[in-house]
C-alpha cells in the first residue's frame, strides 16, 4: 500500500489532466531523466497529441504543490505524461523496471 501512496503523491493536475512528470517517472523506472527524454524524442510519433504527453512550463510546475526535481530545477521544461502516456513510456524504456511494468500491463 505504501508504494501506491507514493505513486499517487506524484500525480498532479495540469491543464485539467491527471499527469506524472518526467523526473518522477525517471525515478520510478530507475533511469536518468535525460535518458527518458531522449527515448521519448526518438519515439516522438508514439507520443503525439496531448492525450499522451505535453511539455509543461516552469510556471505550471511551480503551481503544483511540492514539485521539485532532485536537481532543484532544470534548464528544460518537464514532460507531463497522461495515464496513456505513462503506459506508452514503459514501451520505449529498457530498464528492468520498465520491462516488468510492460509485462504486467
Amino acid at each position: 500500500m505504501d508504494e501506491l501512496q507514493n505513486i499517487q503523491s506524484k500525480i498532479y493536475v495540469i491543464r485539467g489532466q491527471r499527469v506524472m512528470l518526467d523526473f518522477d517517472l525517471a525515478d520510478m523506472y530507475q533511469v536518468k531523466t535525460a535518458h527518458l527524454k531522449r527515448q521519448v524524442r526518438r519515439n516522438i510519433e508514439r507520443f503525439e497529441g496531448e492525450d499522451f504527453m505535453f511539455e509543461v512550463t516552469q510556471e505550471e510546475i511551480l503551481r503544483c504543490q511540492n514539485v521539485t526535481s532532485s536537481w532543484g530545477g532544470s534548464r528544460y521544461n518537464a514532460f507531463a505524461f497522461t495515464e496513456i502516456g505513462v503506459s506508452m513510456l514503459s514501451s520505449v524504456l529498457t530498464s528492468q523496471v520498465a520491462i516488468k511494468a510492460r509485462m504486467q500491463g
